[in-house]
């Protein structure tokens, strides 16, 4: 019996005011298609992105609680689906950092699932920013988020997490079948990087991937790469973005794909290496 889902993924130029970024989620999510199981993925950054020094810290909300999340909670409610907020900041016990913090949300507006992002962006790059700063003030996070939705096994990363190969090695061995990655890729990255990273984690990993993305120039100046995806366990993509404009990607899934590729191609199987080959 196939195991159908609809994975939406939306593409925003989000800014530094909040309800300015809601309004356009709110309009994205109002055209997409209605299926009784769907899982729609926000970008990373898209509550509050390329603000002044300090914003997301004078933003962040107590984990669980605070008008923003509120706010998102009732958007789930509104289209009746699960929703995937991408990054929202959140407090923590450094009052000089905040946490990026994905979200999910059920159909009747309940938190069921939060990822702290791993992975701090500290890097050089060759574009109108130079230099990318994560760690000054953003606290990593420290645990897997795995969610089960039914048959949907959703391992949760958030955008640089996508070039450490071994966090999405671990949800696939506790049972991911759908790997979100909302993003907010730099132009320069993207272009070398964004499709051959995403389909590399579909691929090793034999699980759909939702990738939704920051695009364009945005109010401070800073470039993000767009062009969105979802990707199939054989990494195919099946849907995609440009990288320029607000747009949303849906497609109808079978997860039943994931089984029948497992069963042909057992690579968590036939991993030997952490079992057998040890420093």
């Amino acid at each position: 019996m196939a195991k159908l889902w609809r994975l939406s993924a939306l593409q925003l130029t989000s800014g530094p005011e909040p309800l300015a970024n809601l309004a356009k989620v709110d309009q994205l999510l109002a055209g997409l298609p209605r299926s009784a199981q769907h899982l729609a993925v926000l970008p990373e950054g898209v509550a509050v992105f390329a603000g002044p020094d300090g914003l997301n810290l004078q933003l962040a909300e107590v984990p669980g609680s605070g008008p923003l999340q509120s706010a998102y909670a009732e958007l789930a409610k509104k289209y009746q689906l699960h929703l995937l907020v991408g990054t929202l900041p959140t407090q923590t016990s450094d009052p000089t950092r905040f946490a990026a913090s994905s979200l999910l949300y059920n159909p009747q507006g309940e938190l069921i699932a939060d990822y702290q992002k791993i992975h701090l962006f500290d890097a050089l790059v060759n574009d109108s920013s130079k230099e990318y700063q994560e760690s000054s003030s953003t606290v990593p996070g420290g645990k897997l988020s795995l969610v089960q939705l039914d048959e949907l096994k959703l391992g949760m990363l958030i955008c640089y997490d996508m070039r450490f190969p071994g966090l999405a090695q671990a949800l696939a061995a506790l049972g991911m079948n759908v790997m979100a990655v909302p993003s907010a890729f730099t132009t320069v990255t993207g272009e070398a990087h964004w499709h051959t990273l995403l389909r590399a984690r579909a691929i090793e990993t034999q699980s759909f991937v939702v990738a939704p993305a920051q695009v364009g120039t945005h109010i401070n100046g800073r470039q993000t790469y767009g062009h969105s995806l979802i990707i199939d366990p054989w990494g195919r993509i099946l849907a995609e973005a440009d990288g320029s404009n607000e747009m949303a990607l849906s497609v109808e899934i079978d997860l039943d794909l994931c089984q029948q590729l497992a069963k042909k191609m057992p690579v968590r199987h036939h991993n030997r290496f952490q079992s057998e080959f040890k420093a």
